[in-house]
């Protein structure tokens, strides 16, 4: 998914549908339970890293560049550290890290988005003005300025990913709130004598946190990319921190001993697949159109 260009999270949904349906078929689908657990097996390994690690992540052995075996079933790298503990280590700072960019993304857009299209003039004007701002750099292009002009840390990294992350909602949110601002119950309540911010919060922004929340889903695992993406360019954790991106560079420089790099290439291959396939079945789930070919026999 690109920064640039927000998905397609389909057609603006009538108030009973905006609600997120767990038990909806789509949500029992093999790609969902798939999804479902391959993620949560990343955080339990993440909860659990001290317990499941052989070893701690920056332990430095005479075993350079062991191949994986029985003593260390994912090798070690040139320092001698166990891969596998970096890995488990290593989803300690992707995985959460990863889900507070998004979610700290999620409130600053979806703020200024619901801003933006309830009260619409200046305020709308001024406000998608500076998405499309953001909008005119390529994401990973501005985050890697912002990130070099600020410094190289994780700190910095995360800062410069919620910078070029939140328009996407902003103009999303903008979007359903205008979509939903037509709707009668709205201008039924409006006439009733509702306030402008109590209409906003009880009548629009319930109908809106449905396909927020997909597009925050799917945004997780472009948050875990471009995390990563610093990272490996050496602008975000720096050594020894165990991070993915890191450890993926690093081995890099060592082609032939494939495990370096291979393993945490899969850890962010997995759960970037995992939070897609949580992210379309949402969707799907929440699309009341889908919804009656999910029941004539799934897709």
């Amino acid at each position: 998914m690109s920064l640039t260009s927000p998905p397609d999270l389909g057609v603006v949904l009538p108030r009973r549908y905006r609600r997120l349906r767990i038990g909806h078929p789509a949500m029992r689908r093999p790609l969902a339970i798939t999804g479902a657990v391959i993620l949560v097996i990343w955080v339990l390994a993440a909860i659990l890293a001290p317990v499941l690690a052989p070893d701690k992540p920056d332990a430095v052995t005479s075993s350079l560049f062991a191949a994986p075996s029985s003593a260390h079933l994912f090798g070690t790298d040139q320092l001698g550290r166990d891969v596998l503990s970096r890995v488990l280590y290593g989803a300690r700072i992707s995985v959460p890290v990863s889900a507070l960019l998004v979610l700290i993304s999620m409130v600053i857009g979806s703020t200024l988005g619901s801003i933006a299209g309830y009260f619409g003039g200046f305020v709308d004007g001024l406000i998608m003005r500076l998405v499309d701002l953001v909008f005119a750099f390529p994401a990973i292009i501005l985050a890697l300025v912002v990130t070099a002009v600020l410094g190289p840390s994780l700190q910095n990294a995360v800062f410069a990913l919620v910078l070029v992350s939140w328009p996407t909602y902003a103009r999303v949110v903008r979007g359903l709130v205008l979509s939903a601002g037509n709707a009668e119950y709205v201008q039924t309540s409006r006439l009733l004598g509702a306030s402008a911010r109590q209409t906003l919060v009880r009548d629009v922004l319930p109908n809106v946190i449905g396909p927020v929340v997909v597009l925050a889903t799917l945004d997780f695992g472009n948050a875990i990319l471009l995390l990563a993406g610093l990272s490996f360019l050496g602008l975000g954790a720096q050594p020894p921190t165990a991070e993915w991106g890191a450890m993926v560079s690093a081995g890099t420089q060592y082609f032939q001993y494939w495990w370096m790099s291979t393993f945490p290439g899969l850890a962010i291959f997995t759960c970037v697949l995992a939070l897609n396939f949580l992210g379309d079945s949402l969707r799907d789930a929440l699309d009341p159109h889908g919804s009656w070919t999910t029941r004539g026999g799934g897709r």
